[in-house]
């Protein structure tokens, strides 16, 4: 892989693994722009070394949270920490599940779709606008709106539908706290992220063969920094209700994509 593509991918994963725009659709597109054949036999390998880039970003932004999230496991106590820490939990199934079960379905729909990612881009954009007129609110999380939000993170698996807009519109539109709702978002995909990670690794496809190393260190360095930049404004913007933009950008570069990929 070249070092310039590396940065493009790296970039694009990024930005999009936290704004709501969907990280998967945008490297579907970009692979189809810079060619299947550029991205090559590392296609997997990268995937997976952006991935922990953007979750090692979400750890060190959150690190506080996350001590919080595994003391709470581990006292085994009814307290605030250990049921923030069960809603984690309970809010990976739903998206664990059809990892497991649909995992052919799901990565057959990986295969350059543009149509299908066109579509489901303009429903993000759906998504992002009813959030974004959303009434400011003071609730919390509770285990019921967790497992609906569980679900629409597993929605977000189908490239196009952004994860982070998916599960932050779910728990807007519940009644949830908009701070609240991103911190929620974007704790609960960590161990998602290190869960395909394992699993990407353990298929023994990925393979380091004629791999360009310096191309992997240049992709991981350029999605950790945009993806640090990407998950502190994301916050910023989602508490300051301007999720709007996005819902535009959504329906202007999925038209785009469906009127080009039916020409």
């Amino acid at each position: 892989m070249e070092i310039i593509n590396a940065i493009i991918l790296g970039i694009i994963q990024g930005l999009t693994e936290f704004l709501p725009v969907s990280s998967s659709g945008h490297l579907e597109i970009a692979k189809a722009i810079l060619g299947e054949n550029k991205v090559g036999q590392e296609s997997l390998l990268m995937t997976v070394v952006l991935h922990f880039a953007t979750a090692l970003s979400t750890i060190i932004i959150f690190r506080k949270d996350l001590v919080e999230i595994f003391s709470g496991l581990f006292q085994f106590k009814n307290n605030e920490s250990f049921q923030f820490s069960l809603k984690i939990v309970l809010s990976m199934i739903p998206a664990a599940l059809v990892g497991v079960f649909f995992n052919d379905e799901i990565e057959a729909l990986f295969g350059g779709a543009l149509t299908l990612v066109g579509g489901m881009l303009i429903i993000t954009g759906l998504l992002l606008l009813l959030a974004d007129k959303a009434k400011p609110s003071a609730k919390q999380v509770g285990v019921k709106d967790a497992i609906l939000i569980g679900i629409s993170q597993a929605i977000a698996i189908l490239p196009g539908i952004s994860r982070s807009g998916a599960t932050i519109s779910t728990a807007v539109l519940l009644g949830i706290d908009k701070e609240k709702a991103a911190r929620f978002s974007f704790l609960m995909v960590v161990p998602l992220i290190f869960g395909k990670m394992a699993k990407d690794i353990l298929s023994g496809e990925v393979s380091t063969t004629d791999t360009n190393f310096l191309a992997l260190f240049i992709g991981f360095i350029f999605a950790f920094l945009t993806g640090m930049i990407a998950c502190k404004w994301m916050i910023k913007l989602v508490k300051s209700s301007q999720l709007k933009y996005f819902a535009y950008y959504c329906f202007a570069i999925g038209g785009i994509v469906i009127v080009t990929s039916l020409l």
